[in-house]
């Protein structure tokens, strides 16, 4: 299964029999990537991330982005005639959009013109059998891993190796392909048990993700600026802290629910709407956090000066002092987007995590739309990251306009405070195994 450069060892690793370097020391990181295996007639478990938005009311896949992401891989596994085995998971037990993949298995068939079979089982009698019976070239996608109860114990690579699982797939398996960066934050069972069973890789996803957001970090041009959208207010703090103190960021601007849950804290409107949505998790500890945080942060942080309500079913633009007490805030205001974008003009590298409003409604796409427009005519290097922002980017048609768009969003959050990430350094232990 190995390349000509490698060979199989006894214990299941890789031994060099040649002086070159692999790939992993050619391209800077510190694992192995699918150049160092030849895949041909091997059984291949490729780990995935296609967890996708779902419609609370029709329980359907809204965006199929993340869907899209994984193709690479698959298409590059399938076309070197592997025997594909492909895990994934979607939403989390008790959460509408813990739903079954056979919608994922549709939208994989349709993106690659070639036939991916769901099955729906994980490590029982159905799935033993369908990776037995598969042939070259061809690809099963098992039932959401979440299904499986010890999935989500935060245990280590060798703890998970023990998991029935693991345990059961790994005699049916020939190497593990790890393309889960959205997931990589993550110490999961499917996610990093098989780096201590089979020899792994990481894949065509997982590599360009490293190597573009490692630019991002490591010495980013400057100005650089980092926006920040969405509704996780609570889990944004730590990532700011970390920017503000560190000094990597010249600019921090902060959108949608995110920003005007600061402008809450600082005592301004925003309407009871607004208030109960960005209230959830927030302590009296939280609010100091943030005050402390507008404090340091002094002029780097640019938050919203105003804010689009719904009025009849149209779209009103207020300063925030005019928002109504009972109004919900659902985009920024014409005044805040150009304040954006003149910061956004003059960065030279660019982060954006979580939309700056509700871009799934056309009359609250406005601000989305203008902040991508503004990065994607800056000439920056620019990186947008989390599935939402990815969905977004795919919805309103920027799809080829930035410089990468990463599917993480807790996994990039994660990189920003240069914390280890379980997938990255699993897959680096099962390297240096080799």
């Amino acid at each position: 299964m190995m390349n000509s450069r490698t060979e199989a060892t006894e214990d299941g690793g890789v031994s060099d029999d040649d002086d070159g370097e692999d790939s992993s020391s050619e391209s800077g990181l510190e694992f192995l990537t699918l150049d160092d295996f030849d895949v041909r007639g091997r059984k291949v478990v490729l780990r995935a991330d296609i967890n996708s938005p779902v419609s609370e009311d029709t329980l359907r896949i809204e965006d199929g982005s993340k869907i899209a992401s994984a193709v690479p891989t698959v298409r590059e596994l399938i076309d070197r005639n592997a025997c594909l085995v492909v895990m994934a998971h979607q939403g989390r037990p008790g959460d509408h959009d813990f739903i079954t993949l056979n919608e994922h298995a549709d939208y994989l068939t349709e993106f690659l013109g070639r036939r991916v079979r769901y099955v729906n089982d994980i490590h029982g009698s159905r799935a033993l059998k369908a990776i037995r019976s598969l042939s070259e070239g061809e690809c099963v996608l098992l039932q959401n891993v979440r299904n499986y109860s010890s999935e989500q114990l935060k245990l280590s690579p060798e703890e998970h190796a023990q998991s029935e699982m693991v345990r059961k797939l790994t005699p049916e398996l020939d190497l593990f392909v790890n393309d889960a960066f959205a997931s990589s934050h993550r110490s999961h069972a499917s996610l990093v048990g098989f780096t201590w069973t089979l020899p792994s890789a990481a894949g065509r996803l997982m590599e360009r993700e490293m190597k573009a957001l490692t630019e991002l970090l490591r010495d980013p041009a400057r100005p650089s600026t980092f926006i920040f959208g969405g509704a996780k207010f609570v889990d944004t703090l730590p990532v700011l802290k970390r920017l503000v103190a560190s000094g990597s960021a010249d600019h921090i601007i902060l959108a949608g629910l995110v920003g005007c849950a600061f402008r809450m804290v600082q005592g301004d409107r925003v309407g009871a709407g607004t208030e109960r949505l960005a209230s959830r998790g927030v302590t009296e500890e939280v609010r100091k956090t943030a005050t402390e945080l507008i404090e340091a942060g002094g002029s780097k942080m640019k938050l919203p000066i105003d804010g689009a309500i719904e009025e009849n079913g149209v779209r009103v633009d207020l300063a925030l002092e005019d928002v109504p007490e009972d109004a919900t805030i659902l985009d920024i205001g014409p005044q805040t987007i150009d304040e954006f974008a003149k910061v956004i003009a003059s960065s030279k590298t660019l982060f954006l995590s979580g939309p700056p409003g509700v871009y799934e409604v056309e009359e609250f796409a406005k601000g989305t739309k203008e902040l991508f427009l503004a990065i994607a005519t800056s000439g920056a290097f620019s990186v947008i990251g989390g599935g939402h922002s990815s969905a977004a980017v795919n919805r309103l048609g920027f799809k080829d306009r930035f410089s990468y768009v990463s599917t993480g969003g807790g996994a990039v959050e994660r990189m920003i405070l240069g914390k280890p990430m379980p997938v990255i350094e699993a897959l680096k232990m099962a390297a240096s195994r080799t």
